[in-house]
């Protein structure tokens, strides 16, 4: 049935006589073929399939990608699409991720500031009253509260420690507490949400900020500014030197001076303690469901990046509920233990 899907899907978009290359999964239940043709242009495509429930991320892939072509931005061309079949027949932007650049050699500084620029631009330029915005989430209290509940369940859980009905609403009461201090401090804009080098595509015939691609948007909603950049720098697949987190950061906010130093730094600061809580909370489920080496490579990162962001002030009600209810090492070797 799958397949009488896609073949009609490409016979109707005059694709059908394309050979069928797959490309494999994300961490999602998506998958991913590319597609060439001999006779025609483009001479190549991307398949989406995004099966079951995952059909629901079309619509919102294909909103996002208009938003940010609108704003100038580099985001794929739909080709053809079921959206309620969960297909989506794309414009292929090639192999070069700025992650596999990275992994190759390539110089970090030239990478991370047309990154950075991409935000600016999108920033600068993004309405929140702009046709095609309306209906997109937004980051707020209870957005933030809810994704973060995962570390809440599964990591407690992997690292051998559940939490019971009171602990758990004292963990809720800390994190609360934290993102309140700092929603509504900062301007909202587009907030792409998984905003890294694995997500950018180098377009070297693309000049200036639509050289940089950009993908995995469907997540994306309205939050504070503070949280891509975040995303970026302190990424939970690869280490990024402290001198060029510190003059992206520095780079973003001397383009922007309409925002305040402070409340970005405190709101970096929450976001990070936040998205890095999420990560752990949803490695932990992947080890949980026997993840792959790959994605539980990253634990030990992310637990490094989360110790981190909680010694700022502003976490201490999250650190105080961690350091009591997991060792120092955050249970890391256990849950890698556990998973073996």
């Amino acid at each position: 049935m799958r397949e009488s899907q896609i073949i009609t899907l490409l016979a109707g978009a005059g694709w059908g006589g394309a050979a069928r290359l797959a490309m494999g999964a994300d961490w999602s239940t998506r998958r991913y073929e590319r597609l060439t043709r001999q006779d025609g242009s483009p001479a190549s495509a991307i398949l989406m399939d995004a099966d079951g429930a995952g059909a629901a991320q079309v619509p919102p892939f294909i909103q996002v990608c208009a938003l940010l072509r609108e704003c100038g931005l580099s985001a794929p061309e739909p080709f053809a699409a079921a959206p309620d079949q969960g297909l989506l027949l794309l414009e292929d932007y090639g192999d070069d991720s700025f992650a596999k650049l990275l992994e190759g050699g390539a110089d970090p500084g030239p990478l991370y500031r047309l990154a950075t620029d991409v935000l600016i631009h999108l920033h600068d330029r993004f309405d929140l009253d702009q046709p095609g915005a309306s209906g997109l989430p937004h980051y707020d209290l209870a957005l933030f509260s809810a994704q973060v509940g995962l570390f809440g369940d599964a990591y407690f859980q992997a690292a051998g420690q559940p939490l019971g009905d009171t602990a758990r609403a004292a963990l809720d009461a800390a994190w609360r507490a934290v993102l309140e201090s700092v929603l509504g401090r900062l301007p909202v804009s587009l907030l792409l949400r998984d905003y890294h080098p694995g997500n950018l595509m180098w377009l070297p015939a693309r000049a200036g900020v639509q050289s940089c691609g950009l993908l995995d948007v469907q997540d994306a909603g309205i939050g504070p500014v503070s949280y891509d950049l975040l995303s970026l720098l302190e990424d939970a697949r690869r280490d990024v030197a402290p001198d060029i987190q510190a003059a992206m950061r520095a780079r973003y906010l001397d383009a922007r001076p309409g925002v305040e130093s402070d409340a970005f730094n405190a709101s970096y600061a929450v976001m990070g303690a936040m998205r890095h809580a999420r990560i752990l909370g949803r490695v932990a489920q992947l080890c949980a469901q026997g993840g792959s080496r790959k994605q539980l490579a990253f634990l030990a990162r992310v637990w490094g990046q989360f110790a981190q962001a909680i010694r700022h002030p502003l976490l201490s009600p999250v650190a105080d509920f961690v350091a009591s209810h997991l060792p120092a090492d955050g249970a890391v070797g256990h849950i890698l233990d556990q998973a073996a």
